[in-house]
């Protein structure tokens, strides 16, 4: 045995460095919720620490573990804090965090059910539940993937298998020589991912057949052009900017009697329709072929866990496909089947924890709050003339407007540098605005009234 393998074995048999990085970590977790959101410059200049030539000797595990501890920790943005509105980035639910922990020690690769019957069985059961939750048909399948991004890609994926299928052409045996022509429509205001998957898949974003929006950025139904089966309609729960869902009571049935395919990026809306509130935003949104949709976002899971959802297991598997003489093909669920990679970690682990912790009322509880916060920081951003809202609070998204679009810009920058919330920038109707995104469990009304008054500081600062 080597030196370097004496020195692993005694490192994992010992104990005291994983119990280390814990300690460093619950420290982190005890001060995150009060510290600066957004790092300072100084803990960012410092981040030059990590500039060094690879040594040629290994070194020492536990000095590695403090340094990244003092170095990384203070250039972390508090994003499981509860005033980071910057991006639609959750927080995470304790007991998602711990499972999460503890999967780490596991290190399951969930491909095949013989790798790992845990997390095969997890997979089956948080499928199931979704289905219930979400009121999907019973023949959906779900694929657990990194985020929406992916998700967006398998559900293209799946519509061009089935479409060119039902038109006697196997795109897995033929790919996209001389293959059938597809359709795609979609809004302008569909999501950057969504044109990426379109990208990826091979369809072309300069094909795109495009759909104007209204004044919330939903697709105007009447503006739709004539659909077939070579369609792949692409429909939003939840725009982006302003939060808007489509109109899928006027959409979908109509795209499913023309043969059409529908996808759904869900990435954050789509949680929606877990709820009692909320539900009628999702109305008839069954009738879709395929949803995408992120955990890590309005559920408050750990990063990275992303859902697939679809009704046509046969497209999804088929599209994503893959064989090998020395697959073993198990009694229950092998996740390789709904996912385009084949290793990847069990991040059904901590989804499942979530869920199940949550419970139907707590996962009610938890988006319906989000939806009140961001109603709360829209009423009390509304109470001065200096700032607008611009959007309907129909979900988590507020629009905020200032009198020009150089001050809109100069207090997103000021709110910025204050760190006392941090929010990002973004255009709305060729107009610079401020997205305000409320995702996290652990934001309060009185994170709400301090990041509004972080607003009203900035306003100050500028107009001195």
């Amino acid at each position: 045995m080597s030196t370097l393998q004496e020195k692993m074995f005694e490192e994992l048999k010992d104990g005291s460095l994983f119990q280390k990085a814990e300690s460093y970590g619950l420290s982190y977790l005890s001060e995150v919720l009060n510290r600066n959101v957004y790092p300072s410059s100084e803990a960012i200049d410092k981040l030059a620490e990590f500039e060094e030539v690879l040594p040629v000797e290994s070194g020492d595990a536990h000095a590695l573990i403090t340094r990244l501890h003092s170095y990384g920790s203070p250039a972390t943005v508090a994003q499981v804090g509860g005033r980071y509105f910057g991006f639609v980035n959750g927080s995470v639910i304790p007991a998602g965090l711990a499972a999460k922990n503890l999967s780490i020690f596991w290190d399951q690769n969930s491909a095949m059910q013989v790798i790992s019957p845990i997390c095969s069985k997890l997979e089956m059961v948080v499928q199931n539940w979704l289905i219930e939750l979400l009121g999907l048909p019973k023949s959906v399948v779900a694929g657990f993937v990194s985020g929406t991004s992916m998700a967006n890609f398998c559900g293209l994926a799946a519509a061009r298998y089935r479409l060119l299928k039902n038109k006697d052409w196997d795109i897995t045996e033929q790919g996209l020589f001389d293959a059938p022509k597809l359709r795609v429509v979609t809004c302008r205001q569909a999501h950057s991912t969504i044109l990426k998957a379109i990208s990826l898949v091979g369809l072309g974003k300069g094909n795109i057949e495009w759909v104007d929006v209204d004044a919330q950025g939903r697709i105007i139904p009447e503006q739709l052009p004539e659909l077939d089966d070579s369609t792949i309609l692409i429909l939003q729960a939840g725009n982006v900017n302003s939060g808007a869902f489509d109109d899928y009571s006027k959409i979908c049935k109509k795209a499913k009697a023309a043969g059409a395919w529908i996808h759904i990026d869900g990435a954050f809306g789509l949680w929606a329709g877990a709820t009692t509130r909320l539900k009628h935003l999702t109305k008839d949104y069954e009738y879709a072929d395929s949803w995408a949709v992120d955990g890590h976002k309005t559920l408050n899971t750990p990063y990275d866990s992303g859902i697939i959802l679809c009704d046509d297991a046969e497209a999804l598997t088929a599209s994503l496909h893959m064989t090998g003489s020395y697959i073993i093909k198990g009694d229950e669920r092998d996740g390789m089947y709904y996912t385009p990679e084949m290793s990847r970690r069990s991040r059904i682990i901590e989804l499942w924890a979530t869920l199940r912790y949550l419970g139907k009322k707590g996962i009610d509880e938890l988006i319906c709050g989000l939806h009140d916060r961001a109603q709360l920081f829209a009423e009390e951003i509304s109470r001065t003339p200096n700032f607008k809202v611009l959007n309907e609070v129909v979900f988590n998204q507020v629009l905020v407007q200032c009198e020009t679009d150089e001050l809109t810009e100069a207090v997103m920058y000021e709110v910025q540098k204050l760190r006392e919330c941090w929010v990002g920038g973004s255009s709305w109707q060729n107009k610079k605005v401020i997205r305000v995104s409320v995702c996290s469990w652990t934001t309060t009304d009185a994170d709400i009234l301090r990041s509004v008054h972080s607003f009203h500081k900035a306003m100050e600062i500028i107009r001195a």
